[in-house]
Formats: structure tokens, sequence, C-alpha cells
């Protein structure tokens, strides 16, 4: 009764998204060998960028850590416009493109694809694409069965990116729900998102980060003080210099809002998500110090998770270049001399590093991101 083996059994199990791709990859060239790489890009619709979010080709990355404008690229606007997949018989008719992602493919040799627009509750959210080392491998036998395997892809994928976003919302709507007790508007969790990825993304091979992970950091980001929900409003808005007491007080809340995400995930039956210690150091460590002096544990150097480390130098350059009822905001290059004078003190240095290198960056995610005063 129980010979047959599942094919599928594997995305049944608790690892991270990208192993799953790489499984139903494997599944596939059993099929269709001349499938040579599966790949996806999200879509972020308050910056139309489309961003590479998981392969399954090894070292054949043409595209690592890659982005770009929707706007910028007609031919995958095309797609959208007509709502239906799209098919490249033979990809030299690209070979004159001008676009980076366009002569990065080329470059690489593949010769056809296939892309799928990805939905989720008719909302669109990225592509899914299909790419052969091969012409005219593409037809109407083989393409129905990968458009169930896409189909399939485009479930697991969406699954896990709703469950992250939702997870996400809520967890916003709850420090929303207490009327932006503290300082934190909309446009500074927004920088401190992009800036984060932007680190992040400095630092990707070093750290051999996956674009998985990049995109998880920037999601996460926004949520490093929702901890600052459980401080009382004496201490959390109090204008002047807080008390010894005040302030031990003020360092609980990377502890409460660690506390607030377990809560939350277990409410929402996420504990067991892949990427859910991620958000959990984000919270609670994003506080300490490489010296070791920070809180809540005083761990130092590489005991401090590296998303952790990010998010601090993120928070700290933004909370140095926006004003405050209490100070004016610093210009780029203050802050930029105090983060120096921080590196490897407080701040991790290849995370400083990564930001002082990235002025031009920075000065767009201000210009996207800014405050909007009334004074």
């Amino acid at each position: 009764m129980f010979d047959y083996q599942d094919t599928l059994e594997e995305l049944n199990k608790n690892i991270p998204l990208n192993n799953k791709l790489l499984y139903v990859h494997k599944i596939l060239r059993q099929r269709y060998d001349f499938i040579d790489r599966l790949s996806i890009a999200i879509h972020d619709p308050k910056t139309d960028k489309l961003k590479t979010f998981l392969h399954s080709s090894g070292s054949d990355d043409p595209l690592k850590h890659y982005q770009a404008k929707l706007a910028d690229s007609p031919s995958l606007q095309e797609i959208l416009k007509q709502g239906k997949p799209r098919i490249v018989p033979d990809m030299s008719i690209f070979q004159n493109g001008k676009r980076p992602h366009t002569k990065k493919i080329s470059a690489q040799g593949y010769a056809a694809s296939y892309t799928m627009p990805m939905y989720i509750d008719g909302m669109f959210f990225g592509f899914l694409f299909f790419n052969s080392y091969q012409t005219d491998v593409f037809n109407e036998e083989n393409l129905h069965y990968l458009d169930l395997i896409g189909h399939l892809v485009i479930m697991v994928v969406g699954h896990d990116l709703t469950s992250m976003r939702n997870l996400v919302a809520t967890v916003k709507t709850a420090k929303d729900m207490v009327n932006r007790r503290d300082d934190e508007t909309g446009a500074h969790l927004n920088r401190i998102a992009h800036y984060s990825r932007l680190i992040a993304l400095k630092l990707a091979d070093i750290y051999d980060f996956t674009d998985e992970y990049i995109e998880k950091v920037f999601l996460y980001a926004p949520l490093h003080d929702i901890g600052k929900i459980g401080i009382p409003d004496n201490i959390l808005l109090k204008p002047g210099k807080l008390t010894d007491e005040e302030f031990e007080h003020m360092k609980t809340h990377t502890t409460i809002g660690r506390e607030i995400i377990d809560n939350m995930l277990g409410n929402f039956e996420l504990q067991n998500f892949t990427s859910t210690e991620m958000l959990r150091n984000i919270a609670e460590f994003h506080h300490e110090s490489v010296n070791g002096k920070g809180y809540p544990h005083g761990l130092s150097k590489q005991d401090i998770p590296i998303e952790s480390r990010i998010i601090a130098v993120a928070d700290v350059f933004d909370a140095l270049t926006s004003k405050r009822p209490y100070k004016m905001a610093w210009d780029n290059d203050d802050a930029f001399a105090m983060l120096k004078k921080l590196s490897d003190e407080k701040l991790d240095s290849d995370c400083v590093e990564a930001l002082l290198n990235s002025r031009s960056e920075i000065e767009e995610i201000q210009q996207r991101f800014a405050e909007n005063y009334f004074d």
C-alpha cells in the first residue's frame, strides 16, 4: 500500500525556499534535460524594482544580486500587457540588447527561454524564468507540463512570501495601534529597510549572502524596534535625557521585541518558518556592540548575528540624518564621520564601510523616502 514514492515529497519539508526550487529543477530535468535554469525575480511596487530572488543554476548565475526597474524592460512589460507567458525560441534576437540583464544572460550562453508572470490573488509579484542552453526546445507538449510545474513553483514561492509579508504587516499594524508612540515614521522605516538591503548587497560576496537572504533582511529590518510597544510613555516620549533607571527600562525593548515576535510566530503557526531566526535576531540583538558593551547580552564581534550588525548601522545612520524634536538632522558628511568614529567600536566595520561606499544610492533613498515636515 505504501510502496509508491511521492515525487515531490521534498516540498513538504521545512527546508529553505531555494532548496525547494533546486529540488523541483532536479525532478524537472529527469523529464526535460534541456531545462538548465529556473530563476525568480520579485517586484517591489514602491520602487518598481525587479530583484533577483531565487535560482537553480548553481555557479552559472549571470544575474547575481541584480536589480533593475521594470519600466526599463519593455519586453517584460509586454508580458504583463498581454497577460500571457512568453516563449523566446532563440534568444539571439536580443543579441544587440542594451540592458545589462540582457547582455549578462546572452554572455552566459542561454539560447531559449520561457517566462511566466507570477500572481498572488490576482496581484503581480514577479516573474518565473525557464532557461535552456539549446534553441527551439519549448513546444506545446512540454509547455503543458512546464505550466503545471511553473504554477506549482509560483504557489510555493507565493505562500512563502505571503507568510512573511503577512507577519511583517501584522507586527507593523500592532505598532500602529499604539498611534506611533515614538518618532518612527513610515519614511524612517522605509529608509531603514533600503539602507539595510544596500549594506547586505555590498557585503553579499564577502558573506556569501543569497538573494533570498538579502530580501528577507529588507523585509524584516523595519521591525527592529517593535519592542518599544512595551515601553511606558513617560520613558519612550521623554524629551530630555533618561535617568540610569529609565535607560535600563528602555533597553528591555530588545527582549520585549523578541517576545512579541515569538508570540506572533506562535499565533500564525510559523514557529518553524525557515527565516524566523533572522527576524528574532534583528529584534533582540540590534543594540549589541562589537566591543561587547551593548545590550541586552553584551555580545561582541562575530557573536552578533550579521543581520543585527547590518540593521545597527542602518539605524544609527538614519537616526543621525533625521530630524527629531530634540535635534536637527545631520548632513551626510557629518553622519559619515560619526560612523567612521563608531566603526569597530560600536558598529561592525564591514557594514560601515559598505554604507560609506554607497553615497549615490543613499541619496536616492533619502530623496524617495523624504520626511514631510510641517514647521
